[in-house]
């Protein structure tokens, strides 16, 4: 049993995260810790480890008062607008807590010992319907670490059917994935599963285009002694666009991939959540590039970005449920064996994905979409996909920035196609190499600096649950206006 010391440290960390949720987003709060902050925290760190531990109170002190101050605020405020970072909405900060207290390892499914593993299918099955999709047409399903543990999962079960099975009959030698626009993570999962990072083969319409070039597709199908898996970017992390425009565009990748015996993988961090959106004229664009993904074989995606829920959480969803055991199945171990025999028995997470060891994140997941349900997301991603455009539509009439892609060149467009990411770089070559510290120097937003056509280009991703449109905006404009007379005192300066 814990000491009352301990529960006294406990309550004072409860009371530290009160304070610090107290504090309103619209109040002037900084994003990032000040230099003084990190300075203070790094010099307070442990060089060794002490022969008599310190306690649990002084260390308590120690990480509220030393390290706290040094951590940035990108889950608290909807002004953290780099990478795709989500924050936490109240109901999976609950959760979260209980996650804590309780620790489950949700690895085999043991109905008499816990119910873990039913509310981790539970959760899984409302995404599913949170995403307008079937759970009975899904049932290989897990939650992951993030996308990019969800894309090695969708890549091995590519490999197993689309390749080891096709190398075996036909005398394979030669294994290709197909895409257009590829994240990062993507080629690290390839090179994870022993396909390497060189077989990828780009089939898109041009050099920075994401959309199909369905000819140049079927070319690289047809290549002999060759097994291919194709990979759907819905969503590009640089511009948010959609590699497919609705069921058609997907139909036809999907009819060859049956032709050619290829696998349909979706790398879908974000992209797949304009599932969420009604079909409208204002979100009409944005939806489309998320439909007809049912026809996919296996979907990757981030529940840590537009689903606000904690790190680390991903999910992977496929529709060949056996193929995942086949890969993932934990050999000769007795021991791990489900208690559960039914007919319609959940698979022990640990047979179906790459940990066996797991934390319970699917709590957070269950009681955020419990709470808000599909309303909720839907009114969430609204107002975020709208704070987006008013910051493209801001900077398209900015003397000082140019809205990237270029094909973003009239506001009609930019109210149809802007999703929750806005690309951008100063017309003056000599700002862009210092344009995202001036502005994350500010400390009242936080933005990722990329490079687009091999010039550097600033990236503002929305993804908070807390972002409110025109408030925020006005924030951002100030913000923009402060960064600019500061790079003016630079250049005047001798």
């Amino acid at each position: 049993m814990e000491h009352p010391s301990d529960i006294a440290c406990f309550i004072e960390t409860q009371q530290h995260i009160l304070n610090t949720l107290s504090r309103r987003p619209e109040n002037d709060q900084l994003i990032l810790p000040t230099p003084s902050a990190l300075q203070k925290a790094d010099k307070s760190l442990l060089s060794t480890l002490p022969e008599q531990g310190h306690g649990v109170e002084k260390t308590t002190s120690h990480m509220l008062d030393d390290l706290a101050p040094a951590l940035n605020h990108q889950a608290l405020s909807p002004r953290y607008l780099g990478f795709v970072t989500g924050g936490v909405t109240p109901a999976a900060r609950v959760a979260e807590n209980i996650v804590s207290l309780y620790d489950q390892n949700v690895c085999v499914h043991l109905p008499d010992s816990s119910i873990a593993t039913t509310v981790e299918d539970r959760a899984l099955a409302l995404l599913l319907e949170l995403l307008d999709f079937s759970p009975r047409d899904w049932q290989g399903r897990t939650f992951t670490t993030g996308a990019t543990a969800s894309n090695i999962v969708g890549l091995a079960c590519g490999r197993e059917l689309g390749l080891l099975a096709a190398c075996q009959a036909a005398g394979i030698t030669n294994i290709q994935i197909l895409t257009t626009l590829p994240h990062s993570s993507l080629k690290k999962a390839s090179s994870i599963v022993g396909l390497g990072r060189d077989c990828f083969q780009r089939v898109s319409k041009s050099e920075d285009g994401i959309e199909f070039d369905l000819d140049l597709l079927e070319h690289h199908l047809k290549r002999p002694q060759t097994a291919s898996i194709i990979v759907i970017s819905c969503a590009e992390v640089n511009t948010g666009g959609f590699a497919t425009h609705g069921v058609d565009d997907v139909s036809a990748v999907r009819s060859l991939c049956d032709q050619y015996g290829a696998w349909l993988h979706v790398d879908a961090a974000f992209g797949l959540f304009a599932r969420v959106l009604e079909s409208s004229e204002e979100f009409n664009f944005v939806r489309r590039g998320a439909e007809g993904l049912e026809l996919a074989d296996s979907i990757a995606g981030d529940a840590h970005k537009l689903l606000n829920v904690p790190y680390d959480c991903g999910f992977f969803f496929s529709r060949h449920a056996d193929l995942a055991q086949q890969v993932f199945q934990n050999p000769n171990a007795a021991y791990l064996q489900s208690g559960d025999s039914g007919p319609n028995q959940i698979q022990s997470p640990l047979n179906i994905g790459l940990e066996n060891s797991r934390r319970f994140r699917a709590l957070p997941v269950y009681g955020t979409l419990v709470s808000y349900g599909r309303l909720g997301y839907r009114y969430m991603l609204q107002r975020q996909i709208r704070f987006a455009r008013l910051v493209a539509q801001h900077l398209f009439e900015h003397p000082d920035f140019d809205l990237l892609p270029q094909d973003l060149d009239d506001k009609a467009t930019i109210a149809e196609r802007t999703y929750i990411i806005v690309l951008f770089r100063a017309r003056e070559d000599a700002l862009n190499s210092t344009l995202v510290r001036l502005l994350n120097s500010t400390s009242q937003l936080y933005v990722s600096g990329t490079t687009w056509q091999g010039r550097p280009a600033c990236r503002i991703a929305v993804a908070n649950w807390q972002v409110h449109p025109e408030r925020d905006v006005a924030m951002i404009q100030a913000t923009f206006v402060q960064a600019l007379e500061t790079w003016d005192r630079m250049r005047s300066e001798p």
